[in-house]
């Protein structure tokens, strides 16, 4: 029987991708390299001047690293990374993983060779668009977050990647299969440990970000669980 989402049991989980977390620092040089350095001093008298490495946890990929020469007792002037701050607005937008509604319910159960419906609430903090800015030292970057796609892992070895949040079932749809994210399982869970198939909804957020005269893209990762049961029809009709 059909039932709301929010009479599921769900287990959520988070989990960060792409260039997510990025963090960049200076790191000073001591000893310093010689004058006869030139490419690393760059034309800076190292009598006058501290040598410090300007890195980003990205391994430069996406930020420029460099040796930055600094005078003498003075701290390197910290700079604003667009990056850093498009992942603070990031972390600011509380993103969760699916809100699932499946059809089997989680406590019913469902047959095989029946049609199980898979869907998400399409809500703003589980599936989007998310929007959010940050500001520091007169750069404000504002990204935009939204659900690419759902990966469905059945708990019996397949999945499903839907790039839809799935249509909600309804008892007026009888047998019908799910226009656009459902499954058919062909063997009960009845073997399986605590005889439920553990379903594990995976969503892909993807973050375009625009600001400081940039712009770039980040992924975030996360994702929800239930468990259903499926048997055979004759357990069913005896």
């Amino acid at each position: 029987m059909p039932g709301a989402a929010g009479g599921t049991k769900q287990q959520a989980g988070t989990q960060g991708g792409g260039a997510s977390k990025l963090k960049c620092k200076y790191t000073k040089i001591d000893p310093k390299p010689p004058a006869s350095a030139k490419e690393i001093w760059k034309g800076a008298d190292p009598k006058k001047n501290d040598l410090y490495f300007y890195s980003c946890s990205d391994g430069g990929l996406n930020n420029p690293e460099g040796f930055v020469a600094v005078a003498t007792g003075r701290q390197p002037q910290q700079q604003v990374n667009p990056q850093e701050l498009a992942q603070r607005a990031v972390d600011s937008m509380a993103l969760l993983g699916p809100r699932i509604d499946i059809n089997p319910k989680p406590g019913g159960r469902g047959l095989v060779g029946m049609p199980v419906w898979m869907a998400v609430d399409p809500s703003q903090t589980t599936w989007g668009p998310n929007t959010a800015t940050a500001t520091a030292g007169g750069v404000t970057v504002t990204a935009t977050a939204k659900v690419a796609k759902v990966v469905w892992s059945m708990g019996d070895g397949s999945s499903v990647t839907c790039t839809t949040p799935g249509t909600v079932y309804r008892t007026l749809f009888g047998l019908k299969r799910s226009p656009d994210c459902g499954y058919v399982y062909t063997q009960p869970s009845s073997d399986i440990a605590g005889g439920t198939y553990k379903v594990t909804a995976t969503s892909t957020w993807v973050i375009n970000w625009n600001g400081g005269g940039i712009n770039g893209q980040l992924t975030e990762v996360r994702n929800s669980s239930v468990n259903v049961a499926i048997v055979e029809s004759q357990a069913v009709n005896s």
